[in-house]
């Protein structure tokens, strides 16, 4: 991390910083210095907007998006997302379980930079903010979101690179290093407890200094705050904590229309989208993108030959009557009866393969362009009910959980399931909702529960015969990589 945190400059409107040697050693001439940057808060939110903009550029390859790479990453190595073809390559070792368990993987060492570069920036402005000029109101957006991005981003990482929190447990094992202020020195391995501890004060601060109102989706507003507190709450098994911010985060923003669920996943102006990265045409980063790879549409060899499925045991647990059904096509492969859904010509070389996914459509066949989904309405609806059944209060969590599902399914009726009945039901809504965003491994790890693809249709061959891994192997923990522990002398490897 020396090399990682040692010097940080602003360029415009991006925030920069790596780990080689070669980067930013001296003030680029289309640079300002810190001191400039943070006079007014003015310039702060445009710094500000570089650690926005920075969520959803490409970084040392195209497999390397932002979030929407990780996000991707982070669903691959699950089992409800199927790779059905090794195509270009893409993704395909992660879905192997051979990629994040390597020191010198190129993707372990990319979600470690970009979610510490994240922090760095972060600190840049939580350290600088207060002595800018400008309306108070102003510095308190600013630094608020600035919290949140470093609450979040440590959030992360402690739960890739960690051992997983467990509820009621001590939580000693080995974290990952806090960082909470511009630093020449890489530290050593904080707790679990310690990381989760400086998370949650960090969103209860941002919470205390942000509202609802800010610039764009892409910013972080008071509901985003909540949302991902009700996230980190659900982690840690505090589930009266996870149901009342969950439903805050909420709060106006109403579930989409049947017909948005098929508009394609792709932009920020739905009503029940949250926090989520505007993409306009001048920033295409064409195939490093989100949708260059999910999306069914984007012409790049990845989705052509690679189109994303559902595992086929989860699809048969949505009801015929579920508006969800259609996001995917379990006859693709078969022209008569296929269900069309995007002009056959415009996707006339691309593979048809059953339970293939028609959920995320990017801007058009030569264009990447999307807008990337980070938190929305219906997320939170799934954590107060997942939290209100784990903590024992079935009733409010079915109405919750009837209030969401109903407006997907128009014939779902009221559960009366109870106890872990009600909570498997809760996580197959889950799991339907939320496919391709990002998920699965999360909620696998938390709940430490074993990888398991068998019986669905996922391909031997392209996973490497990877259909299982028992919950709570070594394997879980994304390996620190090896540019961090030559950098500082401070931090250990995880455990083989």
């Amino acid at each position: 991390m020396k090399k990682l945190l040692s010097k940080i400059f602003l360029l415009g409107a991006i925030l920069s910083f790596g780990c080689s040697e070669d980067y930013l050693e001296t003030i680029p001439t289309d640079a300002v210095s810190e001191t400039a940057v943070f006079t007014t808060t003015q310039n702060a939110m445009t710094a500000l907007n570089g650690i926005h903009r920075s969520m959803f550029i490409r970084y040392d390859s195209q497999g390397q998006p932002g979030e929407g790479g990780v996000m991707i990453m982070r669903d691959v190595l699950g089992d409800d997302l199927v790779m059905t073809s090794t195509a270009n390559g893409w993704f395909v070792s992660m879905s192997r379980w051979q990629n994040h368990t390597v020191e010198t993987s190129g993707d372990v060492r990319f979600a470690w930079r970009f979610y510490y570069k994240i922090i760095g920036n972060a600190n840049m402005i939580i350290t600088n903010i207060d002595n800018a000029e400008g309306p108070q109101e102003e510095k308190d957006e600013i630094k608020g979101q600035a919290l949140a991005y470093r609450a979040w981003a440590h959030f992360n990482l402690v739960q890739l690179f960690a051992e997983r929190y467990t509820p009621g447990g001590g939580n000693g094992q080995l974290g990952v290093p806090i960082v909470l202020e511009p630093i020449t020195e890489g530290g050593a391995r904080n707790t679990v407890e310690e990381v989760y501890t400086q998370v949650n004060a960090d969103l209860d601060e941002a919470i205390a200094l942000l509202n609802e109102n800010r610039n764009a989706k892409s910013h972080i507003n008071v509901n985003v705050a909540r949302g991902i507190k009700a996230r980190v709450a659900l982690t840690q098994g505090d589930y009266s904590t996870a149901a009342q911010f969950a439903a805050q985060a909420r709060e106006g923003y109403d579930l989409m229309s049947p017909e948005q669920l098929y508009e394609g996943f792709n932009n920020v102006d739905n009503p029940e989208w949250i926090w989520g990265s505007r993409q306009i045409d001048d920033q295409q980063t064409f195939f490093a993108s989100f949708f260059a790879y999910l999306s069914v549409n984007f012409s790049s060899i990845n989705v052509r030959n690679n189109p994303k499925a559902i595992s086929s045991t989860l699809y048969d647990m949505i009801p015929e009557s579920d508006f969800r059904k259609g996001l995917w096509d379990p006859n693709a492969s078969d022209p008569e009866l296929r269900d069309p859904f995007i002009d056959e010509v415009t996707l006339s070389a691309f593979a048809k393969i059953d339970y293939m996914n028609r959920k995320f459509v990017a801007q058009a066949n030569a264009s990447s362009v999307g807008d990337v989904p980070y938190m929305r309405a219906a997320e939170m609806y799934l954590i107060e009910a997942e939290a209100l059944a784990r903590g024992g209060n079935d009733g409010q969590a079915a109405q919750v959980l009837f209030d969401f599902a109903s407006q997907r399914d128009p014939e779902y009726t009221m559960s009366s399931n109870t106890g872990d009945a009600l909570i498997e039901e809760i996580m197959v809504q889950r799991r339907i909702e939320l496919w391709g965003e990002g998920f699965r491994f999360y909620d696998l790890k938390r709940l430490n529960l074993p990888l398991d693809r068998n019986g669905a249709n996922h391909v031997s061959t392209v996973i490497n015969g990877k259909f299982e891994e028992p919950a709570g192997s070594n394997d879980w923990l994304w390996r620190i990589p090896l540019s961090e522990l030559n950098a500082n002398e401070n931090m250990v490897q995880n455990p083989q």
